[in-house]
């Protein structure tokens, strides 16, 4: 039936843990079954579920792929969605408080994410062995029947010549590398031929610097630095100790394998219009070309561009841009925060209390919550669980967003050592913290746990306060794109604070800020509001002013290195106030009238500075011809017309003193010398 109800098929594993069938009614709408052996005894359940034709849910991610073969046996068209409350909650010694988790963990796992967009990498199989000695040759051997292989030694020393050349082995040293997978650029200098009669040991030929060459697929096993920062994310990139044999041998079997078409999703969508990098070759942000751990981002003259082909999807820089120019897109911000949403909205629907949102990846954060519920303790009964891709991709948007949703706490769960640079992410960490603090929730309540025992997790989350102030839920749905998604939630996070202030001093850095302006100084050529990337600072075409729109401001510092007289300054701080204000004048001036016309242009202080430094000054305006300024008092139209009436020449200059030679100034030195009385 293509209108029959939700189904929730929740098992008990075995009465293994406890079900709390109140609470997950409360917080989950549909029919809801139990089981003690889903995927055992109890399988005809499931088989009826299916035969409905309703979107079904399991509480139950082991046996997913029972579940899904034999939904595909029966041909079964129904929508199938698995989540874990086991290893989540029911195996936890908090798992008799755990209904209100599971049930908000049901309900977030229903809510739909948009699909995935993907970038496609294609590789021949060529392949360069980057390496030094016999063991670069004996890999290019192994990998001779598989790959077209090249092999490269850099500063060889005595390498014994192989009895057929079956791949080309040469000598040379990589200056510069570039690329991915299936379009790797390599600048090589020192490069030679060995000389065929080579006889105990190879010796090269004439070596020159500049070579280009091109692969698919490089194995570096020189031992040396790598070619590529965070060389370990790079596709194509293969890299082991010449001395480390089982690593040469796993690159070795991957390099086998690298033969192909490859998909990787597309982690970041970029919007280059929103940039605020760089405006008339003056640089503003740089926050993303800071912290990419690739060198993914580089700088394209107004914005940043992203090589989506090396992108390794740490999100460091849809985390911390301020303008939403660069997005993560595995979920999006938006939908990401609608899960968001349903955890903690499910959580207090069904009786949750004080719930401290864990948000954690999928290859690390996963089997350490595992462990812990298999060998520990498990996760508290207040502890929610969220996945996301990387846990550095979280930005100040989500951690805000948490808490004004009725979070009481925000742990981020990362390696002890991580795989990616965190410091992004404690930027924004430190930002959100100060902020939610300042309006009251609790200190310290936003926090990177940074651990790889599952005990260690433990103990940290059981250090989160149990009593943090309560607070008015936000109800607010997020929808659109990053930025307005960012204002929305810091302005529904005012309203749900508990002691709520109007403005909170922050860092410089910050994505929010003001702008301060030495009116005294500004003389409105509103070079700033041609910098400003998002229209916060901005003119009116009816009057010359400058205003700001405080909301819009993303502190990237374009204004402020922008301004001719040096009158800007940044003022990172939420302004609650100004956000629901309208723009702010900053200076205002009368406009200055064409005094044939009438017309206004200009403002009347540069006019006047304009005369003052002219007149009596400059041979046009002085003399005979100080009539002459009051063109500089005149609009374009009415100064072409007197120009044009009184034969203004412009070129009219008085004549030049002649111009003096040696001869001239030796001639005139002799004059003095026969005449020194000047007679």
């Amino acid at each position: 039936m293509s209108g029959a109800a939700p189904r929730l098929l929740v098992c008990s594993c075995e009465k293994t843990m406890p079900l709390d069938p109140d609470a997950l009614a409360k917080g989950c709408g549909g029919r809801i079954d139990r089981a003690d052996q889903l995927c055992g005894a109890q399988i005809e359940m499931f088989k009826a579920a299916l035969a409905e034709g309703g979107p079904v849910t399991v509480a139950c991610t082991q046996e997913a792929p029972l579940f899904s073969e034999v939904a595909e046996d029966m041909g079964a068209g129904a929508a199938l969605t698995f989540v874990n409350i086991r290893e989540t909650g029911g195996w936890s010694n908090e798992a008799a408080r755990s209904g209100p988790k599971a049930a908000a963990l049901v309900a977030a796992a229903r809510e739909e994410m948009p699909p995935i967009s993907l970038v496609t990498l294609e590789s021949s199989g060529v392949v360069l062995v980057y390496g030094r000695d016999d063991v670069a040759v004996e890999g290019g051997r192994r990998l001779a029947d598989r790959l077209d292989v090249t092999v490269m030694l850099s500063r060889p020393g005595d390498v014994t010549p192989p009895r057929t050349r079956d791949f080309p082995v040469l000598k040379g040293h990589v200056r510069n590398a570039r690329g991915h997978l299936g379009a790797f650029e390599l600048t090589i200098d020192e490069t030679a031929l060995p000389a065929p009669s080579s006889r105990d040991r190879l010796v090269f030929g004439p070596a020159r610097n500049g070579a280009t060459s091109t692969c698919d697929i490089i194995v570096d096993l020189t031992g040396d630095m790598p070619l590529f920062p965070a060389s370990e994310l790079r596709p194509g990139y293969l890299r082991a100790d010449p001395r480390d044999r089982a690593g040469v041998e796993k690159v070795l079997a991957e390099a086998g394998q690298l033969v192909g078409t490859f998909d990787k999703p597309r982690y970041i969508q970029f919007t280059d219009s929103l940039c605020a990098h760089s405006r008339s070759k003056i640089t503003g942000c740089v926050r993303c070309l800071d912290l990419c751990p690739t060198g993914a981002i580089t700088p394209n003259g107004n914005h940043v561009s992203i090589d989506t082909n090396v992108c390794a999807g740490c999100g460091a820089c849809a985390s911390v841009c301020p303008t939403g120019a660069a997005a993560y897109s595995l979920p999006s911000a938006d939908a990401l925060m609608r899960r968001l949403r349903t955890l903690l909205r499910t959580y207090t629907q069904a009786g949750g209390t004080q719930a401290i949102v864990l948000i954690h990846d999928g290859d690390h954060g996963e089997p350490l919550i595992d462990a812990l519920a298999r060998f520990g303790e498990g996760l508290p009964a207040n502890v929610l669980p969220l996945r996301v891709n990387e846990t550095t991709q979280v930005g100040p948007e989500m951690l805000a967003g948490a808490f004004a949703f009725g979070a009481a706490g925000v742990a981020l769960l990362a390696r002890a050592k991580p795989k990616h640079d965190i410091s992004g992410l404690q930027g924004v960490v430190a930002t959100t913290a100060k902020i939610v603090g300042a309006l009251g929730f609790g200190e310290e309540l936003v926090r990177i746990v940074e651990t790889d025992d599952p005990d260690q997790l433990r103990a940290a989350l059981d250090a989160f306060p149990a009593d943090v102030a309560t607070q008015r839920p936000a109800s607010f749905i997020p929808r659109g794109a990053k930025r307005g998604v960012l204002e929305t939630t810091f302005r529904e996070l005012h309203l749900a604070a508990p002691a709520p202030v109007d403005v909170v001093p922050l860092e410089r850095g910050a994505p929010f800020g003001g702008i301060e302006v030495d009116a005294a100084g500004c003389t409105l050529c509103h070079s700033c509001v041609t910098a400003c990337p998002t229209g916060a600072v901005s003119d009116n075409p009816e009057k010359p002013m400058l205003r700001f729109t405080e909301s819009l401001c993303v502190q990237c510092g374009l204004c402020e290195a922008t301004c001719p007289e040096n009158v800007i300054a940044l003022q990172p701080r939420l302004d609650f106030q100004a956000w629901s204000a309208p723009p702010r004048v900053l200076k205002e001036e009368e406009p200055f009238h064409c005094i044939s016309c009438g017309t206004a242009f200009g403002t009347k202080s540069t006019i006047d500075k304009v005369v003052a430094t002219l007149a009596e000054k400059h041979w046009m305006f002085s003399g005979t011809h100080a009539r002459r300024i009051d063109v500089v008092r005149m609009c374009e139209n009415c100064r072409v017309e007197s120009v044009m009436n009184e034969s203004f020449d412009p070129h009219a200059a008085p004549q030049r003193p002649p111009i003096m030679t040696t001869d001239d100034y030796l001639r005139a030195r002799e004059t003095n010398k026969d005449d020194p009385a000047g007679s």
